[in-house]
């Protein structure tokens, strides 16, 4: 597989300061950090579902992560403030471009039915969020070996606040939008 950082380097930047008619090389988009989450809902009843679900999200991301914590309590969902709900992890440099790369060569063509991303996924300040339903699409975890199967979101911040030249920057990294109709 070609790395993506250097293949970044040496081809995707010069293209985009082409395409995008870009002056200055610091204009040049590109990706800042990745942040993968993953609530955890039932945490609330069984403490035990948040240490599997860190567990299955560091062997995904190779970073251990983070503990998030509810901010306020939900009588309603037997939430309180301060419980454990889900987890985090926020990649940057090599780890980031190697799990960009696991991710659309091998983790989006297993979904199934997959037909592409949604181009409506932009913020408008030049981020992309999209969510997955299974975890299990990642190679790293065993089907076998895990107790639920949860869903995570997956945010992809980069430099610019436009969100044509962001989505220009994603598709020369191979990411496979819809096409507009």
């Amino acid at each position: 597989m070609v790395k993506y950082r250097e293949l970044y380097k040496t081809k995707i930047a010069k293209d985009l300061m082409k395409e995008l008619k870009l002056l200055n090389v610091h204009l040049i988009p590109r990706v800042v950090k990745v942040v993968c989450n993953m609530g955890v809902g039932e945490a609330v009843r069984d403490s035990k579902s948040i240490s599997s679900a860190i567990s299955d999200l560091e062997l995904i991301a190779a970073q251990k992560p983070l503990r998030t914590k509810a901010k306020k309590s939900e009588a309603a969902f037997k939430l309180r403030e301060g419980m454990n709900i889900g987890c985090k992890v926020t990649l940057r440099g090599e780890r980031m471009y190697e799990f960009l790369e696991r991710l659309v060569r091998i983790a989006l063509p297993r979904i199934k039915g997959f037909r592409g991303l949604s181009q409506k996924s932009f913020d408008g300040r030049g981020n992309f969020t999209f969510g997955i339903k299974e975890h299990t699409i990642f190679p790293e975890i065993e089907f076998d070996s895990i107790d639920n199967i949860r869903g995570m979101d997956i945010t992809i911040v980069t430099s610019t606040n436009n969100d044509l030249y962001s989505q220009r920057l994603l598709e020369s990294f191979s990411f496979p939008f819809l096409s507009k109709r």
